[in-house]
């Protein structure tokens, strides 16, 4: 994922930045005492996770639902699948496994958000056929999809008439830099408890709002092919330590890169410091590279 991208990330300051007043408010009043935690990748082609798959692997998708116990689903922004598609890949996961797809293009993209409904409909439809496997979906927007459209937004939002819960990501800056226009999303998302993407990259740090709009995180996380990215991801352990403690329900972190060659390893180094910091007992992913051990190998 090349969006956020920087020729030199070594000047970014990728501090998180203090969480939203609000995001506070949200996470006292779940008052969650378990964590549902979900780590995992962008794809599952072999051509991106390089590094990964042993040799002679047929079934990618099969062997990398041995390793994470997700997906972010990123092939069904492009097309519409069948129905059967879905099933497969219901069949050839095991149990514990979630997928969390991108809605289609033609909604955010092309139509952007106007007369959608029937596209909704036959995206969801499609999509339940995943069954218990079915995670959050999420609608990512245009770049150049402002605040002008916000009616949009709401009507979307108020029509979402779904059992299944959903994540929003707004990329253009103008709904970051008046905070009379974030406050309105952010109350609208939280009014109709649509979860508010996180997006960590290097290029766009106004994306870091920090503001939760549910108790489910959902985090688009984007490694710059730099050192830096395991201090990045050691910031991000203490952060969802402390949502943790404060009530989090749910955690969707899927990790990126710019340039897709490390992001098994990176998920793996994510996933093992998670696990000595809140306990959790995810499976760490195998990887053909004894980097994932050692980030200074990367240096």
């Amino acid at each position: 994922m090349k969006f956020g991208q920087v020729p030199n990330p070594e000047k970014i300051d990728f501090a998180i930045p203090v969480d939203h007043k609000d995001s506070k408010v949200i996470l006292t009043k779940s008052g969650a005492k378990k964590m549902d935690v979900y780590v995992g990748c962008a794809k599952w082609n072999k051509t991106d996770l390089k590094g990964f798959y042993p040799k002679g692997t047929k079934d990618e998708l099969g062997y990398y639902s041995t390793q994470f116990n997700c997906i972010e689903l990123n092939a069904t922004f492009y097309r519409l699948f069948p129905p059967g598609t879905f099933e497969k890949w219901h069949a050839t996961t095991p149990d514990g496994f979630k997928f969390f797809p991108k809605l289609e293009q033609a909604i955010s993209h092309f139509r952007r958000l106007k007369d959608v409904e029937e596209i909704v409909d036959n995206n969801v439809t499609n999509m339940s056929h995943l069954k218990e496997k079915l995670g959050m979906p999420f609608l990512q927007m245009h770049n150049n999809f402002g605040p002008k459209d916000f009616d949009r937004v709401r009507a979307f939002a108020e029509n979402w008439k779904y059992d299944v819960p959903l994540a929003m990501e707004f990329r253009h800056t103008d709904w970051y830099n008046d905070p009379n226009v974030s406050e309105q999303l952010y109350d609208l998302l939280e009014s109709r408890k649509i979860t508010n993407v996180l997006v960590d990259t290097a290029g766009r740090r106004d994306l870091m709002h920090m503001r939760l709009t549910t108790p489910s995180a959902f985090v688009r996380w984007v490694g710059a092919n730099h050192e830096s990215d395991y201090a990045r991801l050691d910031e991000w352990v203490d952060r969802v330590a402390d949502w943790k403690k404060q009530g989090l329900k749910e955690l969707n972190f899927f990790v990126h890169q710019n340039i897709e060659k490390e992001s098994p390893l990176l998920s793996a180094y994510f996933i093992e410091k998670l696990n000595k910091k809140i306990g959790t007992d995810l499976p760490i992913p195998k990887t053909l590279d004894s980097k994932a051990k050692d980030p200074d190998l990367f240096k």
